[in-house]
């Protein structure tokens, strides 16, 4: 399993506190927009979600990362 594929494995920490598995990053049809494909896990499992990859990986104002990969 390569890094990348681990990665879309992980489990992220909402910066408001949910759990979420990242599942995989998906292509819009119509744009192309990459989109990342995760799922909510805690503290209410609803489902699959889908965000536009650069605001799943952004930076708020104050410096904290949007979603922090947990490390095993």
């Amino acid at each position: 399993m390569t890094e990348q594929e681990a990665d879309q494995l992980a489990t992220h920490r909402h910066y408001k506190g949910g759990l979420y598995r990242m599942i995989g990053v998906a292509r819009h049809s119509e744009t192309e927009e990459s989109l990342v494909v995760y799922e909510h896990l805690w503290p209410h499992a609803r489902g699959l979600w889908v965000r536009p990859e650069a605001m799943f990986n952004e930076t708020l104002e104050d410096g904290t990362p949007r979603f922090r990969k947990l490390r095993d």
